[in-house]
C-alpha cells in the first residue's frame, strides 16, 4: 500500500481536507462540471513534499463527486493556450457536454506576449464565458497567483509583469462579473506571492499552491449557495 505524506497539508489553514471540502459542497446542485483552459487549468504543477500531488480543479471535482452517483466531469484544459486559441479549441466541445458548472482559466499566456492586449483578451473571455452562462452553467473564474511579487522573478521582468498581472486580474473580475459569473480572487490570497507554492520552473505552481487555490474555490462556490 503507499503511504501519501500530506501532513503539511493537513496543517496548512489555507487548505482544505478532501472531507471538508465535500461538506461545504454537500447540498451543491452542481452535476456536470466542465473545466476550460490553459496549463493551470490543466493541473500543470510541480509535488511538493507533504502536500497530495493533485490540480485544483481534480480536487474540486473530487469534493463534488462525494455521494453524487450522477456526477461528471471533464477537463479540457492544455499547456500554452491564449485566449483566443482555448476559446476557438475547448468552447464548442464544452458546450455538447451541457455544463450546469464551467471552471475557466485563461489570459496567463496573453500575458507573457509581447503584444499583450488587455481589450482583445477581455473580449476574448466574455466570448467564452457568454455561451456557457447563457446556457445555463455557472461561470467560476479564477485568478493568477502573484508570482511577480514572489521574489523568484528577476526585478526587470517583474516590473512589467506585476502590471500586466494586476490587470489581467481586473478584466477577468469584471468579465465574470458581466455574465453573472463567480470570480475566486487567488491573485489577492494571502498566500499569493508565497515563493513556497511556486513550481522551479516559476511559471507555474506546486502541489501546494493546488491544493490552497482548491480550497479557495470550495469556499466561494460554497459561499455562493447561501447568497
Amino acid at each position: 500500500m503507499t503511504i501519501v505524506d500530506d501532513a503539511l497539508e493537513r496543517a496548512d489553514p489555507d487548505c482544505l481536507p478532501a472531507a471538508a471540502e465535500a461538506a461545504l459542497l454537500r447540498d451543491a446542485p452542481w452535476r456536470r462540471l466542465v473545466v476550460l483552459g490553459d496549463s493551470v487549468a490543466a493541473g500543470v504543477r510541480e509535488p511538493r513534499p507533504g502536500y497530495l500531488d493533485l490540480g485544483f480543479a481534480d480536487r474540486v471535482a473530487r469534493a463534488l463527486a462525494r455521494d453524487r452517483a450522477d456526477f461528471r466531469y471533464v477537463n479540457l484544459g492544455a499547456r500554452g493556450l491564449r485566449v483566443a486559441e482555448i476559446r476557438d479549441r475547448q468552447l464548442r466541445t464544452a458546450l455538447t457536454h451541457e455544463p450546469d458548472l464551467a471552471v475557466v482559466v485563461a489570459g496567463g499566456n496573453d500575458t507573457l506576449s509581447t503584444r499583450f492586449d488587455p481589450a482583445a483578451v477581455r473580449r476574448g473571455l466574455l466570448d467564452i464565458l457568454g455561451p456557457l452562462a447563457d446556457r445555463g452553467a455557472l461561470v467560476v473564474t479564477l485568478g493568477l497567483f502573484d508570482l511577480a511579487r514572489s521574489g523568484l522573478m528577476p526585478p526587470e521582468l517583474a516590473d512589467t509583469m506585476i502590471g500586466r498581472f494586476d490587470e489581467l486580474e481586473a478584466l477577468t473580475a469584471a468579465a465574470s462579473a458581466e455574465v453573472g459569473g463567480l470570480h475566486v480572487d487567488t491573485h489577492h490570497h494571502p498566500r499569493a506571492s508565497d515563493p513556497d507554492i511556486f513550481a522551479s520552473d516559476l511559471i507555474h505552481a506546486n502541489a501546494a499552491g493546488h491544493a490552497i487555490a482548491s480550497a479557495a474555490v470550495v469556499r466561494a462556490l460554497a459561499g455562493r449557495l447561501t447568497t
